[in-house]
């Protein structure tokens, strides 16, 4: 069978007009999937090269198919199971920064760059002191892009049209301002010049960015089945969900230049938007998206579902996630409410998604700190906003420290039963030892204990009015009748 490479794609010859740092599956199956619309529209005209930031992994794969890939999208598309398959022709080459360095630094060098894509993990953009610009490269990220800006300075003399954009999609707040920072810190660390500061802070774009897509990568188990169906060998193929959301906010708006909303226009459950703020969207997200898995995982897991779909097929899970999804969270979020239940209603499509077997017991990881981040803002509003406690987001509560019920650690993890059958429960060690140092105490000390943590939330929830003797009474109907008896009150 033949490997693709440009044989089989074409030759696609257009300007370098973006350079990405990282080469993982995340930035393939959403970036550089989303210009290779715009260039197939005619939207773009740029290709983009791949910068392999770090010494781990090799580019042999890459350069052998020519840098060219299939991205392979499975879910539910206007209504129907599809495989929606795509050869992505606009990576044109890949650089190893260590051990290409001269031809890394190159790049900077040429006149149509414009953007800097990045996903170097949460941990990459940091401020590291002990970075030296004689470095080749420099350790972190924030150097190297310093050392590739200050390349692009000398080269172009300052000249304000030779500023770039940078385009983080690192999964930090604010990851633009963040990185600006750090860029800014190198700078002064490094005592480079004034004018070279001056340039990156008036003629460089340091946006922040949202980004969603669930990316499944490279297909292992089911490869050759894969091949066959293609017709040919992709050994960097990568899987992926069709849903993909990007919200980009920059101070200038750089829409014009990389129109990716216009070319995702009539992408179904693909959304690009351009901002001056994004945070009503990063919220809108952590309430609905991670709110919704967060508020029902651990109550479908005792009712004996395992995986996100499992939970949508149940009658009685899928009307609390709808019934907190629209009753309880929507009306406290600021966005138009057609968008709010729209992306809602997106979140219900992606839940049921035939090809994504999303564990509860993965989820349900760290769930008293994602608790306090996704669920606590909508209840703590909803009360604002009503005088009343929302029944579903205060059984969630219940159902977490029904979860959490057990009395041994074991490997540093908490061991739960659901019927004989045991789960072990992964938490931070105070978390856990406070659920075995206290779960078998009366269920309103218990109770009263957990909601008064403040190391939990934050802050002293029984101060609440009614949640401490609502969470009781529902942990007590968990206790006599069963997770499913209890839930279905809710409804």
């Amino acid at each position: 069978m033949e490997r693709l490479n440009a044989s089989l794609t074409g030759k696609t010859d257009r300007p370098i007009k973006v350079v990405q740092f990282g080469e993982g599956n995340f930035l393939r199956a959403f970036v550089d999937y989303m210009i290779d619309i715009a260039n197939e529209k005619g939207l773009f005209d740029g290709n983009i090269v791949l910068i392999k930031p770090i010494s781990f992994g090799s580019t042999e794969m890459f350069k052998e198919q020519d840098c060219k890939y299939t991205v392979s999208l499975r879910g539910i598309v206007e209504g129907e199971a599809k495989v929606l398959n795509r050869q992505v022709t606009s990576v044109e080459d890949i650089v190893d920064s260590i051990n290409e360095y001269d031809k890394y630094m190159a790049l900077a060098e040429i006149d149509t760059l414009r953007f800097v894509v990045s996903n170097t993990t949460e941990a990459g953009i940091v401020f590291d002191n002990t970075d030296e610009f004689a470095l080749t490269p420099a350790k972190s990220f924030p150097g190297k892009l310093t050392q590739f800006l200050y390349r692009r300075y000398t080269t172009f003399n300052g000249a304000a049209d030779k500023g770039l954009v940078m385009l983080p999609v690192e999964l930090i707040d604010d990851n633009g301002i963040m990185l600006k920072k750090c860029v800014n810190q190198l700078i002064d660390l490094w005592g480079l010049e004034e004018g070279f500061k001056a340039w990156v802070n008036e003629a460089c774009i340091f946006t922040s960015t949202l980004v969603d897509r669930i990316v499944t990568g490279y297909p292992r188990d089911t490869i050759n089945e894969e091949w066959e169906k293609l017709g040919y060998e992709d050994r960097i193929l990568v899987t992926g969900e069709p849903f993909a959301l990007w919200v980009i906010e920059s101070e200038k708006d750089i829409s014009g230049e990389l129109p990716l909303d216009k070319a995702m226009a009539d992408m179904p459950g693909m959304n690009v938007i351009f901002t001056d703020n994004q945070k009503p969207y990063k919220q809108r997200k952590v309430r609905i998206l991670n709110g919704a898995h967060t508020s029902f995982v651990l109550a479908s897991f005792l009712c004996g579902q395992d995986i996100v779909l499992e939970s949508m097929n149940d009658p009685d899970i899928r009307k609390f996630i709808k019934a907190t999804i629209y009753d309880e969270v929507i009306p406290t979020l600021t966005l138009p409410k057609d968008e709010l239940e729209a992306f809602a209603a997106a979140v219900e499509t992606r839940f049921e998604n035939p090809y994504v077997k999303h564990a509860l017991l993965a989820i349900s990881l760290n769930s008293v700190s994602k608790w306090r981040a996704r669920c606590m803002p909508s209840l703590l509003g909803y009360v604002e906003n009503t005088g009343k406690l929302p029944a579903h987001l205060t059984f969630s509560l219940a159902a977490l420290m029904a979860f959490y019920t057990g009395t041994e650690i074991r490997d540093g993890k908490l061991v739960g039963h659901r019927g004989e059958e045991e789960y072990m429960i992964s938490d931070d060690a105070p978390v856990l030892e406070f659920f075995a140092a206290n779960c078998t105490k009366a269920t309103d000390e218990f109770v009263a204990a957990f909601l008064s943590n403040e190391s939990f939330f934050g802050q002293d929830l029984t101060a609440v009015a009614g949640l401490k003797d609502a969470v009781a009474a529902y942990l007590d109907d968990i206790k006599a009748n069963g997770m499913r008896a209890a839930l279905c009150k809710t409804l």
